[in-house]
């Protein structure tokens, strides 16, 4: 079976540099996995992207050797299950929010006897090879996101949940939900000590943390703390600040105009 490089670059004890997929766009998909990410994660949930849209971006990202990830729109069996069946090597799930929540997320995406995931990983054995059945149990990658108060007050039960790989913090859902302004990197004192607090924790259970940041200054700092993924901004914002320097600096010229003319 293929291997799942976020796994051993974890057990090295290094950190995932993971890009977004927002665009829902094959070719946009394969650029971005031409530049050396570790991993792309293709957004259903707040993203373009639906699932006809999905296959062709993970048919893109084959082409080179980054990680396939899918953040599903929720913790619905089908939708785990048809993004595993489609070749995603982890999945991201929202608003994980009890014990029971991250009971069934693993289940979901666990065969038997671990858990209750359906058998069709039709694209699945195309990507990763024909023993896929044997040993997807131990390659795929789960992530929970904690993201609400309530999943704070339920921190350690979820985190002390078998077969849970990793968690991700969504800092903007995060910052709502205890009262402050939404945003990536520059967090309000109250949020950032929630973010400390579950690393902490991630860590004492010995499961991998992983956070979404605005700019690349602010997932170094936060891989010094010890993240080990790390979400730097998303191709539709890529591109956007990349026209907008561009533009700028023509503005900036202020070329003269052409000569001539009525």
């Amino acid at each position: 079976m293929r291997e799942n490089r976020l796994r051993s670059i974890w057990r090295s004890g290094g950190a995932v540099v993971n890009g977004w997929l927002a665009i829902p766009n094959s070719f946009s998909a394969e650029t971005m996995a031409h530049q050396g990410w570790d991993s792309l994660t293709i957004d259903l949930q707040h993203g373009m992207v639906d699932y006809q849209a999905m296959i062709p971006m993970l048919q893109a990202i084959s082409t080179t050797a980054t990680v396939p990830v899918v953040r599903v729109p929720w913790l619905e069996p089908g939708i785990l299950m048809k993004a595993l069946d489609a070749g995603a090597y982890g999945v991201i799930c929202p608003m994980v929010n009890t014990r029971e929540d991250a009971e069934k997320l693993v289940a979901w995406t666990h065969y038997a006897p671990r858990g209750t995931r359906s058998f069709g990983p039709v694209r699945a054995l195309l990507y990763s090879g024909a023993d896929y059945p044997q040993h997807a149990n131990d390659t795929i990658v789960t992530f929970a996101m904690i993201e609400t108060a309530r999943a704070l007050e339920n921190l350690d039960d979820i985190l002390a949940t078998p077969g849970l790989d990793a968690i991700y913090i969504g800092p903007s859902d995060l910052s709502l939900a205890l009262g402050c302004t939404p945003t990536f990197d520059d967090l309000d004192p109250k949020a950032a000590e929630a973010v400390d607090h579950i690393l902490a924790r991630a860590k004492a259970h010995g499961v991998v943390a992983g956070i979404h940041n605005g700019s690349p200054e602010a997932a170094l700092k936060r891989i010094q703390k010890g993240f080990q993924f790390v979400t730097i901004s998303s191709d539709a914002r890529l591109m956007a600040a990349g026209a907008q320097a561009v533009v700028a600096k023509m503005r900036a010229a202020d070329a003269p105009k052409a000569a001539g003319g009525y």
